[in-house]
C-alpha cells in the first residue's frame, strides 16, 4: 500500500472519493489491511445488550439481542477531508476487509435484518455496527429458583486468524458498556441485568502462533420471582396450612379422612397445572420441587394418621382391654405431656364396687331373703327365680361395663396419639420451611453479595 496521506481527491466531492479509494482499497478482501504481513491487526469491541428475550433453563440458552461495535485502522489510508469534502465514507461491508470474528457461545443462526454498510474515517479508521440475535449456551445451577442468579458469558474471538494476526482489545471500560445497556434495554421480563463483568486473558508470546485472542464479557442475571412467590409458594403455604389446620377437626364426628384427600387431590392438580412454571434440567434438582415434595409428603402423611386414629376409635368395641404398658405410656406419662389427662373422678369410677358398695347398704333386701329361706313357700319359689334373673341381669350389666371402660380407654389412647403427632407435624413442618428458607435467603444473600 501507499504511505499515509497519499489518497489525492481531484475535486471535494464523494464520487471524487470513491475513485481514490476504488484505486487504493476497495475489493481488497483477501489479506489483513497492514504494510507489514507481521503486524497485526488491532480490534476493538465493545457491544450493547438492548433486550433478554428468554432464558431456557432446560435447553441451557441464553436468548439475546446485542448491538456489535468494531473499530479497526486500514494502514497507509488517509485523506484531506478538505481537499475530499468529507472526514468519513460510507462504503458496502463486502467491499472491505473484515475481521471474521465470532461468539463462541453462539448456538444457532443469526436471525437478524442484513446491514451493508460500514463507516471509513479519514485517518483510515474502520467503524463497523451489526445487530446480532445471540442463542448462546449458558451453564445454569437453578438450585435456589425462583431466587437464582445466573452468570451466562460471550467469548469474542476470531474464527480462524490467531493472536499473532489479529489481537483484541476493549474499545470501553466495561462498567460503561453496563450503563449503555441498560439505558438501552428495552424488555422488562421476567430477567434483569444486574451487573456486567470482563476479562481478557492473557496469552504468553510463544502461543501467539497457535491460539486466538479473545475477549470474554460476563452477564450476570437476576430473576424476577413477584410470579413464582404468588402463583407457587403461597398457594402451597396456604393447602400445608389448611392441612395443619384440619387436625383440630374431631376424627370421631367429622369424615376428617375425606377432607385430607381431598386436600391431596387439590394439591395434586395444582402441581399439574403449575407444571410448566418449574424449570427441568438434568444438572441439579432444584430446592422448590423438594419443597412441594415435602409439603404433599406431609399431606400424605397427616392422611395416614387420620386413618389410624380412626382405627383405634372406631374399632375400639371390638378390642380387648387396653395392655398394660399401654396405659402407663400413653394414658399416664404421654397424656400429661400433651395435656390430655382425664379428671381423677373418671380414672378412679368402678361401677362394680359402686354397685356392691350399695348392695351392702340395701338391709330391705337382706331381711327379706332370710325370712324367705325360713318359710318354704311358692312365695319363696319365686323370689328364687327373680334373684337368679337378677344376678343374670347384674352380670351382662357388669361385662357392659367392663366393655366401655375398654372402648373409653382406646378412645382415649387414639386422642393422645392424635395430639401428639399433631405436635410432632407442626415441629416437623417448622423445622423443615425455616430450614428451605434460610438456604433460599442464604444462597440468595451470597450470591448478590459476590455480584
Amino acid at each position: 500500500m501507499k504511505p499515509a496521506g497519499t489518497i489525492n481527491c481531484s475535486e471535494p466531492t464523494t464520487d471524487a472519493l470513491l475513485t481514490a479509494l476504488k484505486e487504493n482499497i476497495l475489493g481488497k478482501t483477501e489479506v489483513r489491511p497492514v504494510i507489514y504481513p507481521k503486524t497485526p491487526t488491532n480490534i476493538s469491541v465493545s457491544f450493547i445488550l438492548y433486550g433478554i428475550l428468554d432464558v431456557d433453563e432446560k435447553a441451557q440458552l441464553f436468548d439475546s439481542y446485542i448491538w456489535v461495535n468494531l473499530f479497526w485502522n486500514i494502514e497507509g489510508l488517509s485523506w484531506d477531508p478538505v481537499e475530499c469534502g468529507t472526514d468519513r465514507i460510507s462504503l458496502p461491508r463486502e467491499q472491505l476487509w473484515r475481521p471474521d470474528i465470532v461468539i463462541n457461545e453462539f448456538m444457532d443462526e443469526n436471525k437478524v435484518p442484513d446491514t451493508y454498510y460500514l463507516y471509513v474515517q479519514h485517518t483510515g479508521n474502520v467503524m463497523d455496527d451489526l445487530p446480532i440475535h445471540v442463542i448462546s449456551s449458558c451453564n445454569m445451577d437453578i438450585y435456589t429458583f425462583p431466587f437464582d442468579i445466573q452468570n451466562c458469558s460471550f467469548t469474542f474471538n476470531s474464527y480462524k486468524l490467531f493472536a499473532v494476526d489479529v489481537q483484541f482489545s476493549f474499545l470501553e471500560p466495561v462498567e460503561e458498556t453496563l450503563k449503555n445497556s441498560l439505558d438501552a434495554m428495552q424488555t422488562k421480563g421476567e430477567w434483569e441485568l444486574v451487573t456486567m463483568l470482563a476479562e481478557k486473558p492473557t496469552l504468553l508470546p510463544e502461543e501467539l502462533n497457535n491460539a486466538y485472542d479473545t475477549l470474554i464479557y460476563y452477564m450476570v442475571l437476576r430473576r424476577r420471582p413477584t410470579m413464582y412467590v404468588v402463583n407457587l409458594l403461597i398457594p402451597s403455604c396456604f393447602l400445608i396450612t389448611v392441612d395443619l389446620f384440619s387436625f383440630l377437626l374431631p376424627p370421631q364426628n367429622v369424615d376428617r379422612s375425606s377432607f385430607k384427600m381431598t386436600l391431596i387431590l387439590g394439591y395434586t392438580v395444582f402441581l399439574l397445572l403449575m407444571n410448566d412454571l418449574l424449570p427441568v434440567t438434568g444438572n441439579t434438582l432444584p430446592l422448590i420441587n423438594v419443597f412441594f415434595s415435602l409439603c404433599l409428603a406431609l399431606m400424605v402423611a397427616s392422611l395416614l394418621e387420620t386413618i389410624l386414629i380412626i382405627n383405634i376409635q372406631c374399632g375400639s368395641c371390638n378390642y380387648g382391654p387396653l395392655p398394660r404398658w399401654a396405659k402407663v405410656l400413653f394414658l399416664n406419662y404421654l397424656a400429661k405431656l400433651v395435656f390430655l389427662s382425664k379428671k381423677p373422678s373418671d380414672q378412679n369410677f368402678d361401677p362394680e364396687e359402686h354397685r356392691t358398695e350399695n348392695k351392702r347398704c340395701d338391709p330391705v333386701v337382706d331381711t327379706s331373703l332370710s325370712e324367705a329361706v325360713h318359710n318354704s313357700t311358692p312365695t319363696v319359689q319365686e323370689l328364687r327365680k327373680i334373684s337368679h334373673e337378677l344376678l343374670s341381669i347384674r352380670q351382662q350389666v357388669d361385662k357392659h361395663f367392663k366393655t366401655d371402660e375398654s372402648a373409653d380407654e382406646w378412645v382415649h389412647l387414639g386422642e393422645v396419639i392424635d395430639r401428639l403427632l399433631f405436635g410432632m407435624y407442626i415441629i416437623f413442618l417448622s423445622v423443615s420451611f425455616i430450614t428451605i428458607f434460610a438456604i433460599w435467603l442464604s444462597w440468595y444473600g451470597k450470591n448478590t453479595s459476590v455480584v
